[in-house]
């Protein structure tokens, strides 16, 4: 105590106010003082909702009950890391913990625990080491002194030339039984994103697309008294949006994240025809064809051209995308459908053996579907949609692209028009009903849970143009899609 005295004393003489506390740092509340756009989109983000998730509520409890504790902190130090770091929940009494009871400055995925990082000991599991001094390091190179805090820059958090660790090392999950179940990072780590590119328009980091800058001259903080330039694409979004929500309640601004997860998840992954060898993306037309081929055939085409990871990614065993495809003769009569999900089932429960399923296969020991981590013995993720590996055309794995084929006898004869799309839910709604039944979560839940549209993929092909939407050729070749 007699030293902090000295050390006030000191700062005073020198015309220097002390920083604030650590515990007043830790605290969110204090960053809306000088950073309210930073704060209010925060506090719509997946962020600051991790630890009051009802769902992820309903599986640490479940989790921990069915392992006796075994789980310890493997899933409270990503969803409430600050609660870990300060020994408020530990190994010991987390089987038995009530989250509701954290203080807020514990809850979520804080902005001191970003922003205190000091070292990086692991890319997986939680691998960040926090500094827990004054100092809030960020990616904006000579820092603005601040009367909150110290201020550093650091290259670990600079968008465009981080190297996305601090993001992987959450995000990136391998489970206590050694499965790495999300795989987030390592799937970018193989992308053409990961590394430069002769254009120099790469690398393209995690925070280069979920943290996106505000174009024009912009301040990091603003605050009367406060002399903070403005910086070219200074600011950049904390929303984070991918494909979660709120399930309830609703967050303030969650709209504001509804929109960016639409802004964002429909460029992700397209249905479209093979770029031309020597040509652009842009060339690229088509994505499904209607052909004779086998006695009659329908292909679709699917792409995740500017995704840099697997799609879908992260807890890629707990979502559901698909293909939804119907084809209709002349009189608009059904010929063929594929992948029509009522809202209230999952799409492998309705017995559809033409099904094109995207979302990361796991079963238990006896081979039947794992529904928890913990159960999961082994996975399968060869149903997802594989990220941009390489920009060399002739390379082999330059077309990284999906194909899903259907068998439709006198294709060209009976078919007229065909409307597809892809469709996905964040969630198994079985994996929610099993949450219900063991009496962890709420059953009004599930009914939250949305179907999302992605605009990109839905496309309409017309026999008597050959065309994939309006006046655009297909100019498809069979043999590319074999």
């Amino acid at each position: 105590m007699m030293k902090l005295l000295l050390a006030m004393f000191v700062l005073a003489a020198c015309g220097e106010s002390p920083k604030d506390p650590v515990a007043k740092l830790e605290d969110p509340a204090t960053c809306l003082e000088c950073h309210q756009t930073h704060h209010q989109q925060w506090s719509a983000s997946m962020h600051a909702y991790s630890t009051d998730d009802p769902v992820f509520r309903a599986m640490e409890k479940r989790g921990q009950r069915e392992t006796n504790g075994a789980l310890g902190t493997f899933c409270i130090q990503c969803h409430a890391p600050m609660a870990v770091a300060l020994g408020t929940v530990t190994a010991d009494n987390a089987k038995d913990f009530d989250l509701s009871t954290l203080p807020t400055e514990q809850k979520g995925i804080t902005c001191y625990f970003c922003h205190n990082v000091e070292s990086i000991k692991d890319d997986h599991n939680n691998g960040l080491v926090l500094a827990m001094d004054q100092t809030m390091r960020g990616g904006a190179t000579k820092p603005v002194s601040s009367p909150a805090h110290d201020s550093k820059y650091d290259p670990m958090m600079a968008s465009a030339t981080n190297n996305s660790q601090m993001c992987g090392s959450c995000h990136d999950v391998i489970t206590p039984r050694g499965i790495a179940l999300e795989r987030t990072y390592t799937e970018w780590k193989g992308t053409i994103f990961s590394h430069d590119d002769p254009a120099n328009l790469l690398p393209l980091t995690c925070s280069g697309c979920h943290m996106q800058s505000k174009p024009g001259e912009d301040v990091i903080a603003d605050k009367p008294g406060l002399n903070v330039p403005a910086r070219h694409n200074g600011y950049h979004e904390h929303l984070w949006p991918a494909i979660d929500e709120s399930l309830t309640p609703a967050l303030p601004g969650g709209d504001v994240l509804s929109a960016g997860i639409a802004r964002d998840l429909s460029p992700a992954i397209t249905i479209v025809g093979p770029t031309p060898t020597g040509g652009t993306a842009a060339q690229a037309r088509g994505g499904i064809c209607v052909t004779p081929q086998s006695g009659g055939q329908i292909t679709v085409r699917i792409d995740s051209r500017g995704t840099g990871h697997m799609w879908p990614s992260g807890a890629a065993q707990d979502r559901r995308a698909w293909l939804e495809l119907i084809a209709y003769d002349a009189s608009n009569n059904i010929v063929f459908q594929t992948g029509v999900v009522p809202d209230d089932k999952d799409p492998e429960e309705i017995a559809d053996p033409n099904l094109f399923p995207m979302w990361d296969f796991t079963f238990k020991d006896d081979n039947t579907p794992a529904h928890f981590f913990w159960d999961v013995a082994r996975e399968d993720p060869s149903h997802l949609i594989r990220p941009p590996v390489t920009l060399v055309q002739t390379d082999p794995a330059f077309d990284h692209s999906s194909t899903a084929t259907f068998m439709v006898p006198n294709a060209t004869v009976t078919i007229d028009h065909i409307t597809a799309r892809v469709r996905i839910r964040p969630l198994s709604l079985r994996m929610l009903d099993d949450l219900v039944t063991s009496g962890d979560l709420d059953a009004g839940i599930a009914a939250q849970v949305k179907t999302l549209e992605i605009t990109s993929t839905q496309r309409t092909w017309n026999k008597a143009t050959g065309a994939i939407g309006a006046g655009n050729a297909d100019g498809c070749n069979p043999n590319q899609f074999n």
